[in-house]
């Protein structure tokens, strides 16, 4: 009689004999398997995430992107900004003793509701009740010349609105007619009083910034609120950036591996501005 293949069928197993008892798990792979949650559990842990993200976003914090270079140094074109969206809010009865709210205050960079674009982001410069007046880019309130470090000053055509602000004749197509009317209205002595409730603003690269020098204030209900952080920057080239002169070198043989991974790695490195990640904007 011959015996079985390897490649035959295994014979069954009666019935009757006790079957091999369970080879058990590693200790720290059992261990771990009994702690991983269930699927509903999963499912009401992603929940309770989206969730809370939803009401972050709703009401405490909102992401910004920068799409222009009026706020230059400080805030760069392709900065990604979460901002606080309760500084500003008008309390209620109960709200002011759980959050920190308050008003705008010179040197805040603030965030604020326009009719174009539907907001913008400059810094306070002037708060209600102060005399204000621009003479060769530097601003005075109060007949004191204001310190500003984060002002820059990037070339550009002169501008005699802009830079002696404000001034006896109208400076052009720029300037919003109404505001200057209301302007000279408000303008005493070479200086313009700040209404209540009313606020003067500035992009912090004054040359290349339309701020209230050209449509006027911005009211105290307008305030959407203040930028917390950059979570995120991407590289992209500013409009008041000069035109660099391209190196010559000598060309990267097409099969030159170490040549390629430089490339790649170039084309990372300059994707983002990966040390402006995190950074607190003040």
């Amino acid at each position: 009689m011959s015996t079985p293949s390897a490649a035959s069928d295994p014979l069954p197993i009666p019935a009757s004999c006790p079957r091999p008892a369970p080879i058990p798990l590693p200790g720290r792979f059992a261990e771990l398997r009994a702690h991983l949650p269930t699927l509903p559990q999963a499912l009401a842990s992603l929940m309770q995430t989206v969730v809370v993200a939803l009401f972050v976003l709703t009401f405490v914090a909102q992401p910004l992107l920068i799409p222009s270079e009026s706020m230059e140094r400080t805030l760069l074109v392709g900065d990604f900004l979460l901002f606080n969206k309760q500084t500003y809010a008008v309390p209620g009865p109960i709200g002011r003793w759980l959050l920190p709210y308050r008003t705008p205050a010179r040197g805040d960079i603030a965030i604020f509701r326009h009719p174009y674009p539907p907001m913008l982001i400059k810094r306070v410069v002037g708060v209600p009740g102060d005399r204000l007046r621009i003479a060769g880019g530097q601003v005075f309130i109060n007949g004191v010349a204001l310190r500003e470090p984060y002002a820059a000053f990037e070339p550009a055509p002169l501008d005699q609105g802009r830079d002696n602000f404000p001034g006896e004749n109208y400076p052009g197509p720029q300037v919003d007619p109404e505001w200057w009317r209301q302007m000279q209205s408000l303008t005493r002595d070479g200086e313009l009083t700040v209404p209540a409730d009313k606020y003067f603003v500035l992009g912090d690269n004054r040359n290349h910034s339309l701020d209230s020098r050209y449509w006027g204030f911005v009211p105290r209900d307008a305030f959407v609120g203040r930028p917390l952080v950059i979570y995120f920057s991407l590289d992209r080239p500013s409009p008041t950036d000069a035109e660099e002169i391209p190196r010559e070198s000598a060309e990267t043989p097409a099969d030159d591996k170490l040549g390629h991974e430089r490339e790649l790695a170039a084309k990372i490195e300059g994707f983002a501005r990966w040390r402006r990640i995190f950074h607190v904007v003040r």
